[in-house]
């Protein structure tokens, strides 16, 4: 039988065509994955958030969910700025449609201005690259204020305008203010920020960021409002409320300016405009309106009917128009709150119609050391409410509250109602 003769030359040859065949097979694979990979972040940049306004936060763009991010900023960024040399700044408009994979903004220069804001004394902060102009009313403010006003100065608001007729987008830039009041009397600063309302409608409600411990803030935060005709530009008014932060109760009022937009023309570019901060108070009425209660106290079952029926003559919360007013009731025993009531909100009046009514349970025997405060507060959506009026019903009450505290106390399971004057909370 003849032997079987086998070639070493071909068990050589097996392994190798099959790492060949492994290598071209995990570089194909590789290849493949990248390839996966790069189309889904293309894909993922190229969409377009749906949201009706863009807020840059000193070139960066961010988005409404992000406004009241907790990151806090110094307030030495003013100073470090002022050091650095003047460069030209992205232009306010941003096309969400022009954004490279990375999510950014193509940068454009824009036109070289002449430097009569200089002339004008505008603040060094505004670069003379930009395209702008000053509104003849921002020299006149000044002027306009009053001799009680000049007498406590609350400091200078500057911003600038500028309407974008191909995407017909109103956008508003809240540059600085300069000399505000301290409002925190041990450091002696403040914690300022700004919030913006576009009238009459008050859809629109923005604010900036707070920056800590200074009197002299540079926000530069742009707000851009898509689908404003700009013949409706005209009817608009700009209403900013510059506040200070509070981290253990209400936030300060440091002021308020008003900027109605009839007259200014903004088919020119960009307008760079100031204002003299006024009190808040100033506008408001001298009364803070009346207060129609109704109360009954039943001995038997130790409890106190509260009833809400009517306010009247209330005041204006801010120039921004009518309140949207509602009651927040407190029962106290001994100076200590034991129970506490709120009615509905009534919208856009002065004169409001709750009849609602409030059963609490009384801890004691009498009424001696109960009392009932009344609160009329001004409803805002996405910010603190602000309080209209004040009222104390009880045996140490002054007054109207005094007296109707006495006749029902003279006079058990009988509804007493009264009308009362509120005072400033």
């Amino acid at each position: 039988m003849a032997p079987i003769s086998t070639n070493r030359e071909d068990f050589d040859e097996i392994p190798m065509v099959v790492g060949i065949f492994s290598a071209f097979g995990l570089v194909f694979t590789v290849s493949l994955f990248a390839w996966i990979c790069c189309q889904r972040k293309s894909s993922k940049s190229n969409k377009t958030p749906p949201y009706k306004f863009v807020h840059v936060l000193k070139g960066v763009d961010i988005y409404p969910e992000n406004l009241n991010s907790k990151k806090k900023f110094g307030g030495d960024d003013k100073h470090e700025i002022k050091n650095k040399p003047a460069v030209p700044k992205n232009s306010l408009h941003l096309d969400l449609e022009k954004r490279d994979l990375n999510g950014n903004f193509p940068k454009t220069n824009l036109k070289a201005g002449s430097n009569s804001e200089l002339e004008n004394g505008t603040p060094k902060l505004f670069s003379e690259g930009e395209k702008e102009a000053i509104s003849p009313d921002s020299l006149k403010s000044s002027t306009s204020l009053t001799l009680e006003e000049k007498q406590e100065k609350l400091g200078t608001l500057y911003f600038s305008l500028e309407y974008n007729f191909e995407k017909k987008a109103f956008v508003v830039n809240i540059k600085e203010a300069c000399g505000l009041p301290a409002m925190d009397e041990q450091s002696m600063t403040s914690d300022p920020y700004i919030k913006m309302t576009i009238l009459p409608e008050k859809k629109h409600k923005v604010k900036t960021r707070v920056l800590r411990k200074t009197l002299d803030p540079a926000f530069d935060e742009t707000f851009t409002f898509y689908g404003i005709p700009y013949t409706q530009i005209q009817e608009l008014a700009l209403h900013f409320t510059i506040l200070s932060f509070d981290r253990f109760s209400r936030d300060d009022i440091i002021g308020e300016v008003l900027i109605p937009l009839s007259g200014i023309e903004l088919s020119d570019g960009k307008m760079l405009m100031n204002r003299e901060i006024i009190k808040r108070n100033v506008r408001k009425s001298s009364g803070r309106g009346e207060l129609l209660i109704s109360l009954c106290y039943q001995s038997t079952t130790n409890t106190l009917t509260v009833v809400v029926l009517k306010a009247r003559h209330l005041p204006k919360s801010d120039v921004s128009g009518l309140s949207d007013p509602y009651v927040k009731v407190n029962l106290y025993h001994a100076k200590k709150r034991i129970s506490k009531k709120k009615t509905h909100v009534k919208k856009c009046t002065p004169n409001a119609v709750f009849n609602e009514l409030f059963v609490f349970d009384i801890p004691c025997e009498g009424l001696e050391d109960i009392s009932v405060e009344f609160l009329v507060l001004d409803s805002e959506r996405g910010s603190r409410n602000e309080i209209i009026g004040r009222l104390i019903l009880g045996a140490s009450a002054e007054g109207t509250g005094g007296e109707h505290w006495k006749e029902i106390c003279d006079f058990p399971r009988r509804q007493i109602a009264k009308w009362h004057m509120l005072c400033d909370g």
